[in-house]
């Protein structure tokens, strides 16, 4: 469960410096590229960790969209010629939320 641990702090961290950066709502994050850079970075490698999660942690918490969460991350690695920030601002004020939600439960869990 230690590795758990570490992904879901990570996860954790992510989330917090998301919202951090995005704060000051959608149009400061579609007009500033350094904003998006950092973003994007972020929504990439919380999505990588979330896939490294045990498939315990995954089962209690049914209502989280695991495999979507690892597609997201190819599509901003792979995918990042068709990157729609209008789609990522969706997932940051739609998903992240549930998101950041099931990870401090498992946290406490703990």
């Amino acid at each position: 469960m230690r590795d758990d641990q570490v992904y879901l702090k990570f996860i954790r961290e992510s989330i917090d410096r998301v919202e951090l950066y995005t704060r000051d709502g959608e149009a400061a994050y579609t007009g500033d590229v350094r904003t998006q850079d950092a973003v994007l970075r972020r929504m990439e490698t919380l999505a990588d960790a979330a896939a490294h999660l045990s498939d315990e942690v995954k089962s209690r918490h049914p209502t989280i969209a695991w495999r979507q969460v690892s597609d997201f991350r190819n599509v901003l690695a792979h995918g990042y010629m068709e990157i729609r920030l209008d789609q990522v601002w969706h997932v940051i004020t739609h998903d992240l939320p549930a998101l950041a939600a099931a990870v401090d439960a498992e946290i406490v869990r703990h």
